[in-house]
């Protein structure tokens, strides 16, 4: 069988990964813990590159912010790829960034005509200074815009058309979503997917979430739940065996739980 899960590598499992070391096609880390231009972090993620493939994920760049992009984290970014030659380079359709105000978070944008040309702008300049294509992934939301005017599979499609992008599929968020909706997670995040046109999907994004019973809360705090795993496996129906990421990002279990998630996704994209 042919491995697809990696796991998000985060700081208290370093020691033990090195120790065990894995078989794994590769692992993630978020970028910007590691823009520094030395120290430990960087440290261990070059001795991490010699052993695995590496997946660059970032939570700042802002692709959708119409304020453009941070040339100082643009350049950061473009110079730790030139020290991991990572596998792939993946952000969010989403901003955080407005003048003069950077926010912790990942603020969703309008499904607009507008918002579509600011992002797609957004990505081709990231794309030119990064010379690859990226991925842009979709985020879990707690509120829309009222003026949307474009379904949010039809946006991703034409970002990918226009910019030469791949999706990364989150398909947490889309259950997340769906249930803050008050929809039938596994049909409405199915139905997502199969309204997405010919766009490349380069990975795909499993996590748990936290149901507070009036809110879900993406998380990333627990094993994957039940709904998550059935999109999942309709999306490898469609899509076949993409490389597929366990994110874990709070209440951080041991590295073995992690490991244990990423067999069962092997699991099920086996032949």
């Amino acid at each position: 069988m042919n491995a697809v899960a990696g796991i998000g590598l985060r700081q208290p499992h370093y020691a033990a990964f090195m120790a065990q070391r894995p078989a794994l096609p590769f692992v993630e880390v978020h970028s910007e813990n590691f823009f520094g231009d030395g120290g430990a972090p960087l440290q261990v993620l070059q001795a991490v590159r010699e052993h695995w493939a590496v997946s660059l994920h970032g939570v700042g760049l802002s692709l959708g912010a119409a304020a453009g992009l941070d040339p100082w984290h643009l350049d950061r970014l473009a110079r730790l790829a030139e020290r991991t030659e990572p596998l792939r380079i993946s952000d969010h359709a989403c901003f955080a960034r407005a003048p003069g105000l950077h926010a912790n978070d990942l603020l969703p944008i309008g499904f607009t005509r507008a918002s579509l040309d600011v992002l797609a702008a957004n990505v081709s300049r990231a794309q030119d200074r990064l010379r690859r294509p990226i991925g842009v992934e979709n985020i879990s939301a707690y509120l829309s815009w009222d003026d949307a005017e474009i379904p949010e599979p039809e946006f991703f499609t034409e970002l990918a058309r226009r910019t030469g992008c791949w999706l990364l599929l989150d398909v947490n968020n889309l259950v997340v979503n769906a249930l803050n909706a008050g929809q039938e997670p596994v049909a409405a995040a199915c139905a997502w997917v199969d309204a997405l046109g010919d766009v490349p999907v380069g990975e795909i994004h499993l996590a748990g979430y936290d149901d507070r019973g009036e809110l879900v809360i993406d998380d990333h705090g627990s094993r994957v739940h039940a709904p998550v795993w059935a999109v999942y496996a309709h999306a490898l129906r469609r899509f076949g065996p993409v490389p597929t990421l366990v994110e874990w990002d709070t209440d951080l279990p041991g590295l073995e739980v992690l490991l244990q998630e990423a067999a069962a996704a092997d699991q099920m994209a086996a032949p």
